[in-house]
């Protein structure tokens, strides 16, 4: 008959292995979970970036309208002081351009 003994430290091996599996296996789904925070976050941020594309788009359109519009309204003025305000027209009274006369008598 065959005379088998056990290992002594096998045990204590084995015990060691499985708690550096379970270390091992604990530590690679923390480091899932931060990986899928971090796709998570990069996929916030893409979100978040097109939505500051949009609103950029949105503020040149309204800044471009707001020139045409002012453009506009400086013709208009343009054409109101033209209307109000003719060239020949100042502040000081005109002069007339008939010859004196001499006073009046009556």
């Amino acid at each position: 008959m065959l005379n088998w003994r056990r290992d002594p430290g096998y045990e204590q091996r084995m015990r060691l292995i499985k708690q550096r599996t379970r270390e091992t296996e604990i530590a690679i789904l923390r480091e899932r979970q931060k990986r899928l925070q971090i796709e998570q976050q990069i996929e916030h941020m893409k979100k978040e970036d097109e939505l500051l594309e949009k609103e950029d788009e949105q503020i040149e359109n309204e800044i471009e309208q707001l020139r045409r519009e002012n453009a506009r309204l400086k013709t208009l003025l343009a054409c109101v002081d033209q209307l109000c305000f003719p060239p020949e027209s100042s502040s000081s009274p005109q002069t007339s351009t008939e010859p004196d006369c001499g006073p009046s008598s009556l």
